[in-house]
């Protein structure tokens, strides 16, 4: 019996217009009403979150997952219950690592604020802030260091002819202190070494009690792919890479067809 759906939101909950169709919303309340505890897992930060979660109109407490596995949330009073944190030290390497790459830009998620690690927000980074309905700010490194705001991942930003060969290069390297994935065609994730949505999911599992048979997740894209082979019930979507539909249990229809809300009716509430 699954007791837990973990959804993904970007090409999954939501549309390609980033808007969550109303089958996906109905359906999701329906689980939470029959007792399934539902929760979002991410790589958005909570500013991109919260509208979203206020759409679903769940009224029980529930949880998220944001920052691909850094961070988890209680949404009953948004009271961080865990998170990992990027060192001075990390943010060093982080930023040693873009030296040679002056197209690339160093940008850092923190629990108030989204940065650009230097002396200008380029117009990417401001782009895709603008998504998670937030505003970049412009910071040194020593900035960084010296705040009390606690940093929970790095993403390098650039176009794919400028990130590509920034990734070929550093990837190995950052693999072995960092939790690395490219997520999507302008960014290139770090997270705190061993922090992905599989170790957040688990963690949070184990904490309410739910074995992996109980869990469900549903995904589309690289930085799904530990939590889908987490989740004894792994969903694709209908728009996922191949690499995600190879390794799922099921697969549902895509993101403009309320795919979610076909995977719940299917596997939850069948």
């Amino acid at each position: 019996m699954i007791k837990l759906i973990a959804i993904d939101l970007d090409g999954t909950l939501l549309n390609s217009d980033k808007k969550i169709p109303e089958e996906n919303i109905k359906a999701i309340q329906k689980a939470a009403q029959a007792g399934v505890k539902i929760v979002l897992c991410t790589g958005r930060p909570k500013s991109g979150i919260l509208p979203y979660f206020e759409k679903l109109g769940l009224t029980d407490e529930e949880y998220v997952i944001m920052n691909n596995g850094c961070t988890i949330y209680n949404t009953k009073n948004w009271e961080l219950v865990s998170y990992a944190q990027v060192s001075n030290d990390e943010l060093d390497k982080l930023n040693h690592a873009i030296s040679e790459y002056p197209d690339v830009c160093l940008t850092l998620t923190g629990e108030k604020h989204y940065y650009a690690v230097g002396n200008e927000v380029p117009e990417l980074v401001q782009y895709d802030a603008g998504l998670v309905f937030d505003t970049a700010i412009a910071a040194s490194l020593e900035e960084m260091k010296a705040t009390s705001e606690i940093i929970f991942q790095a993403m390098y930003m650039a176009k794919a002819p400028q990130l590509n060969p920034f990734q070929e290069a550093k990837e190995e390297a950052l693999a072995k202190e960092f939790s690395v994935v490219r997520s999507q065609e302008y960014i290139f994730e770090a997270m705190p070494k061993g922090y992905t949505k599989a170790t957040a999911l688990k963690a949070l599992s184990e904490k309410l009690g739910f074995s992996p048979a109980e869990v469900m997740a549903l995904g589309d894209a690289a930085n799904d792919l530990e939590m889908l082979e987490f989740a004894a019930h792994s969903v694709a979507m209908g728009n996922a890479t191949d690499e995600v539909k190879a390794i799922c249990r099921y697969e549902t229809t895509t993101n403009d067809q309320a795919g979610v809300a076909q995977a719940i009716y299917d596997y939850v509430l069948k």
